[in-house]
């Protein structure tokens, strides 16, 4: 009885035995099935972290470069002054060497650097404009550009059509009333009336229209940096 007793105790611990052996084989392929998994996951987010956010370099604007731009608002030389600033948007992408650096729609700023107004005789309006920065990203660059200068149309002729005509039908007007000294006096009399027509119409001062076309040349380098 003490054999049988025996030989089964030993059987129950060698199936115990086996049986823990089984299980723990389980829970090790088990952990290294789960560890493979993860793997693709963690490289996964590394390459779309890459691709979001790619290295973008500094590029430099040269000197020389043409910058064109459409004003957004009207601009004269009898209701500026000289430091009013203007919006404006860029008509056409800025490309260096196939690489685009400054899209087209671009805000941009400038300033009124002449605003003369017209005299009413002579002296034409003039205005002068340039551009002083320019938002790419969200980033503002400060620019330097060349000017650019309108005059108004030259006072002389409308003022001798004015001033003749009025002449014209004065002495008319004087010969039918007084004869060949009535004519002089019409004369007179009539370009005076000129005179004064022209005085009172003959402003001719310089407008940019809302919408108006203009290249600027770039004066300075300017280097534009991606945003942080």
């Amino acid at each position: 009885m003490d054999s049988k007793r025996l030989g089964l105790v030993l059987l129950l611990c060698l199936s115990v035995a086996m049986a823990g052996c089984s299980s723990g084989s389980k829970n090790a392929n088990s952990g290294s099935s789960n560890a493979g998994e993860a793997s693709p996951n963690v490289q996964s987010g590394v390459e779309s972290t890459g691709s979001a956010h790619p290295n973008r370099q500094r590029l430099t604007l040269p000197q020389g470069i043409d910058l064109t731009v459409t004003v957004d608002q009207t601009l004269s030389s009898d209701r500026n002054q000289s430091g009013d600033e203007f919006a404006a948007s860029l008509a056409a992408p800025v490309v260096l060497d196939g690489t685009q650096v400054v899209p087209k729609g671009a805000k941009v700023r400038g300033r009124v650097t002449e605003a003369n107004s017209s005299g009413r005789l002579e002296h034409p309006g003039e205005l002068g404009v340039a551009l002083t920065s320019i938002e790419v990203d969200g980033n503002t660059f400060n620019i330097s550009t060349s000017s650019i200068t309108r005059k108004g149309e030259s006072h002389k002729k409308r003022n001798a059509e004015l001033i003749g005509g009025g002449a014209g039908a004065g002495a008319l007007i004087g010969a039918l009333a007084g004869h060949g000294k009535g004519a002089l006096i019409g004369t007179a009399v009539g370009a005076g009336a000129g005179t004064a027509g022209a005085a009172a119409t003959g402003k001719k001062d310089a407008v940019i229209p809302a919408e108006t076309r203009l290249s600027f040349r770039l004066r300075e380098p300017v280097t534009i940096s991606p945003r942080g």
